[in-house]
């Protein structure tokens, strides 16, 4: 993502909690920052893309009651973690106590997306002129940027976007493994499940990792266990009944627990092959 907003003209600060993820910024002409305050010293727009809304208040120096001690006064903050719709109502009250402009913005599409400035960015903010304002920066990362209304229905919008992911991770996995329980060869199957009408770019994405058993991460399965909790948290809150969602909220549980948090999300094809 700093890559594509250097390359699209913009000046770019970074900071990362590993220092040594920045290295390969450095040469492009982006500046590392050594704190999150340098970053907001130097810039107008700050994006956090963090892993959670734990992280988020790190970052912006939150305290429990709220009050926002990073220097946010007339900047513009986006977030990008995926949050709890409550959660970031509740920073957009901080921050704009705090003088800031508050545009939530989570994003669909993981590594590769984000590599070839493919991500669908989902927006909300209190006025659409915050959006205007870090439109240039979306369409400098993204393909496409949905404007869903006010906070927090983008990250509303990201959370019915996750369910979906999420279901087609653990179908094409338990596809996958009923394939291979029943005696088929599993690369005809993923071919043939690739030819025909649910062929789309997540199973194609997945199939040679099924195939050679590569659990290497680009979606992991703690990011994927966060975010349906997250879901079946706001369908409890809300009172919609989620059986599926309840049931992969327990299998990616399952998995944490056996110690996969760094695996991709297809890894959850272990807890299957273990049985009951």
């Amino acid at each position: 993502m700093a890559k594509n907003l250097k390359k699209a003209g913009h000046s770019v600060t970074v900071y990362n909690r590993t220092p040594a993820r920045c290295d390969v910024l450095r040469p492009l002409g982006i500046e590392v920052a050594d704190t999150p305050g340098q970053v907001f010293a130097a810039s107008e727009a700050i994006i956090i893309m963090v892993p959670s809304h734990l992280e988020v208040d790190q970052v912006l120096e939150r305290s429990p009651e709220g009050a926002i001690a990073a220097p946010v006064n007339g900047r513009t903050i986006v977030l990008m973690a995926t949050v709890a719709p409550a959660y970031s109502t509740a920073l957009g009250t901080s921050l704009a106590a705090a003088g800031a402009r508050y545009v939530e913005a989570p994003v669909s599409g993981s590594r590769q997306p984000a590599e070839t400035a493919q991500l669908v960015i989902l927006a909300s903010a209190a006025e659409q002129e915050h959006i205007d304002h870090v439109q240039p920066l979306f369409d400098a990362i993204g393909k496409k940027t949905v404007r869903c209304g006010p906070v927090p229905m983008a990250m509303r919008m990201k959370l019915a976007n996750q369910l979906l992911l999420i279901a087609c991770f653990e179908a094409i996995s338990e596809a996958t493994h009923f394939a291979a329980g029943i005696g088929l060869d599993v690369q005809q199957f993923l071919d043939m499940a690739q030819a025909g009408p649910l062929a789309n770019d997540v199973l194609r994405s997945k199939v040679a990792k099924l195939v050679s058993n590569d659990f290497a991460q680009q979606a992991p399965i703690r990011h994927v266990a966060k975010d349906i909790g997250l879901v079946c948290d706001e369908a409890e809150q809300r009172g919609v009944w989620l059986p599926i969602a309840t049931a992969n909220r327990s299998l990616f549980a399952e998995a944490m627990q056996a110690g996969q948090s760094q695996d991709d999300a297809i890894g959850i094809i272990k807890i299957l092959r273990r049985g009951r």
